[in-house]
C-alpha cells in the first residue's frame, strides 16, 4: 500500500505526542513492507533529508501562526497528496480532519482514514471561535472518513455517544528501548539516578505544570527535616505551543522553589536518559487522548503518578498512583506516600508498568490492527467494485 500521514507537524517527532505516534506508526509501516509519505512543516522539522526510518518527508508550505499553522499545512498537504495517488490518506486530529472531504470529493478511488486524538476543545490555549471549529472536526472525523480510529476507550464512548459513530479503538503505542547506559544528559543538568521526578509535555495549562510546581513547592516546605525530600529535584521537559505567557508564569512560579529545572523540549537519547533514571514520571494533566510521555515512561519501568482523568484509569487499576485533577494537595499527598514506600514497592509499580505496556501498547502489534483497518476499507471497496463488474457483464 501506499500510505500518506497528514496532520502532524512532521518527522522525526521532537515533541508532541501525535508527532510520535505518526513517527513510530510510518516506520513500523515500513517494514511491514508498506511505502509511507509523512507529510510536515519546514519550522518543526528542521531537516532536509528525504527520508527517514525508510519514510518518505514532503515539506509543504503553511501560516506559522497559532491559529492557521496546523489548517493551512493540512491544506497544503493535503493538494499535493491528490496529485501522488495514495492508496489510503490517514489525517490525525480532528482539526485536519476537517479537510477530510477534499480527497473524498477529488480523489474517490482513495481511502480515508482518520485518528481522533483528542477533545482538542477542550484544552485551556483555544478561544471560542477555535474551539468551534474544533468541535466542528470531531464531527468531521466521524463524518467524512471511511474509518475513524479512536486511541483510548474513552474517546470511542465519546464518539458513539455525540456523534452515533462506532469507531475502530487503537491505542497508542511505544517502541521499547534499552535502558541507557549513558548518564552524560544527567550531569548536564546536575542530577542524579533516582533522585529527581520528571513531567514531560508541552506547557500548556490543561497539562497542569503549575499544578505540579505548587505541589512541589508545599512538599519541600512542609518536610524540612526529610533529607530525601530536600534533595529531591523536579525537572519539567517542554517548552512553549503559542503559550510564552503562561509558560513566563510556571517561570516565575518555580523561581521562589528549589531544585526545579526546565530543560525545554527534548528528544531521542537525551529524553531517553531522563525517563529511564527518574525515579517517576508525573503528569498532571486535566484532558488526555492517551498520553504518549506516560508510555514511554512505562516502558522504561518508571512508575507513574497521575491525575485521575478516565484516559490515565484505563492504563493501570492501581489505585495508589492516582491523584484528584487540579487538587494541589491531593499530588502533594500522593508524593509524599509514593516517596515514603520501600525502594522495592516502588520498583514493583515500574516493572508492572513495563508488563502492561509489553502486553498491550507496542507498536509491534498495533500496527498490525492499523494495518488491518486499511486492508479492510481497501478490500471492501474492491469487493464492491468487482460485484458492480460481474453484474453489468450478466455473470
Amino acid at each position: 500500500m501506499h500510505i500518506a500521514m497528514i496532520g502532524q507537524k512532521g518527522m522525526p517527532a521532537h515533541y508532541g505526542g501525535v508527532e510520535r505516534h505518526v513517527h513510530d506508526l510510518s516506520a513500523r509501516l515500513v517494514k511491514h513492507g508498506h511505502a509511507v509519505t509523512v507529510y510536515g512543516r519546514k519550522w518543526y522539522t528542521k531537516t532536509d533529508k528525504k527520508t527517514i526510518d525508510g519514510v518518505q518527508l514532503v515539506h509543504t508550505p503553511s501560516i506559522h501562526t497559532k491559529h492557521l499553522d496546523a489548517i493551512t499545512g493540512t491544506f497544503t498537504a493535503t493538494i499535493h497528496a491528490l496529485f501522488s495517488h495514495f492508496d489510503i490518506i490517514h489525517y490525525h486530529g480532528v482539526g485536519p480532519s476537517l479537510l477530510s472531504w477534499i480527497p473524498r470529493l477529488f480523489s474517490p478511488r482513495t481511502k480515508v482514514i482518520t485518528t481522533f486524538h483528542s477533545i482538542d476543545r477542550y484544552h485551556q490555549k483555544w478561544e471560542n471561535f477555535a474551539k468551534f471549529f474544533l468541535r466542528l472536526g470531531e464531527r468531521t472525523a466521524c463524518l467524512f472518513a471511511h474509518e475513524t480510529i479512536t486511541i483510548s476507550q474513552s474517546l470511542t464512548q465519546y464518539c458513539e455517544n455525540e456523534y452515533n459513530k462506532k469507531t475502530v479503538y487503537i491505542p497508542n503505542g511505544v517502541t521499547s528501548k534499552e535502558i541507557p547506559t549513558d548518564t552524560s544528559t544527567l550531569k548536564k543538568y546536575g542530577l542524579t539516578k533516582n533522585n529527581f521526578i520528571v513531567m514531560v509535555s508541552r506547557l500548556v495549562p490543561h497539562k497542569g505544570a503549575h499544578v505540579l510546581i505548587e505541589a512541589f513547592h508545599n512538599l519541600k516546605a512542609n518536610n524540612p527535616q526529610n533529607t530525601d525530600i530536600q534533595n529531591l529535584k523536579l525537572v519539567i521537559v517542554g517548552g512553549t505551543a503559542y503559550t510564552d505567557d503562561y509558560v513566563k508564569k510556571l517561570h516565575i512560579q518555580a523561581s521562589g522553589v528549589n531544585d526545579i529545572i526546565f530543560t525545554d523540549f527534548q528528544s531521542g537519547e537525551i529524553l531517553d536518559q531522563i525517563y529511564a533514571h527518574s525515579k517517576a514520571l508525573i503528569h498532571p494533566s486535566f484532558a488526555e487522548g492517551l498520553p504518549i510521555t506516560v508510555l514511554q515512561a512505562m516502558s522504561f519501568s518508571r512508575p507513574v503518578l497521575l491525575s485521575a482523568i478516565p484516559e490515565h484509569m484505563e492504563l493501570t487499576d492501581d489505585i495508589r498512583i492516582f491523584f484528584k485533577t487540579n487538587d494541589v494537595d491531593s499530588l502533594e499527598k500522593r508524593l509524599m506516600e509514593f516517596l515514603s514506600m520501600s525502594t522495592e514497592k516502588r520498583e514493583e509499580i515500574g516493572q508492572k508498568n513495563k508488563e502492561v505496556i509489553i502486553e498491550k501498547y507496542t507498536w509491534q502489534v498495533l500496527a498490525q490492527e492499523v494495518i488491518t483497518v486499511y486492508y479492510k476499507n481497501l478490500y471492501t471497496a474492491h469487493t464492491k467494485k468487482h460485484v458492480q463488474t460481474l453484474r453489468e457483464i450478466g455473470a
